[in-house]
């Protein structure tokens, strides 16, 4: 049983999804959402197989959402605005729904949900990021019972923790159940650096750069100092002048 979430601001065409799916036994619903912010938490959650993807909606926009998803899953879009049909393609999302939609163009589209077609989902992030002009500047991250959206710029530096990854702010350090190398490739190169394998560091963070022989450390705003390793010397280097 492959697992669908269901993403639109509007009640009648998560509606219609659901009413459509009623002939695809094979797929179970696991929940509807409305907007941005809900999407994100519920896909990295839930991790569904397949999300019906609304891109214009208020605060966050589909694309938006896609950026800053952790889960992968496979993405068909729907939408009333025909212009973004060209990006959705390039993004190589599953399929494309332009609204209002037939049944049988529904079920061509979940034709190729059931035979795997694979999608890209990393491309489909990089072109979500070419369309919204920018990497993702907030992302929601866990605190207590429920979830905060963070602006990326006050992360002073992320530690991994085994399968966890600590995130660590001025203010407060957050736990996310997600590994160092997933996040590493969500941030941007702009701005975030892995100087360790344990260790990615917001450059607009460095307080100061030390060497002593062989060994670099990096203290930080907050006064925390990291080593670097040789594997990550050569990207540091490019930060001095």
């Amino acid at each position: 049983m492959r697992k669908i979430l269901i993403i639109d601001d509007e009640q009648d065409a998560r509606s219609l999804i659901r009413e459509y799916l009623e002939a695809f036994s094979a797929f179970e619903i696991i929940g509807e959402c409305e907007n941005g912010f809900d999407a994100i938490k519920k896909i990295n959650q839930l991790e569904p197989d397949i999300v019906f993807l609304d891109i214009k909606m208020p605060g966050l926009s589909g694309f938006q959402v896609v950026q800053q998803l952790i889960h992968m899953p496979q993405v068909i879009f729907t939408t009333a605005y025909d212009q973004y049909a060209l990006k959705a393609f390039e993004a190589n999302a599953i399929d494309y729904l332009l609204k209002p939609y037939t049944a049988d163009r529904f079920g061509r589209a979940m034709q190729k949900v059931s035979v795997h077609y694979p999608g890209d989902f990393l491309k489909t992030q990089r072109v979500a990021n070419e369309y919204t002009g920018q990497a993702p500047t907030r992302i929601l991250v866990e605190n207590g019972n429920k979830f905060i959206a963070l602006n990326v710029e006050h992360i002073i530096f992320f530690e991994a923790e085994k399968d966890y990854t600590h995130i660590h702010t001025e203010d407060k350090t957050y736990l996310s159940n997600f590994g160092i190398g997933v996040l590493e490739q969500r941030m941007s190169p702009a701005l975030f650096l892995r100087i360790h394998r344990s260790y990615i560091i917001n450059i607009h963070c460095i307080k100061e750069v030390t060497r002593e022989g062989y060994s670099v450390q990096v203290t930080m705003k907050n006064n925390k100092v990291l080593n670097v390793s040789r594997k990550y010397m050569d990207e540091l280097k490019k930060l001095l002048y």
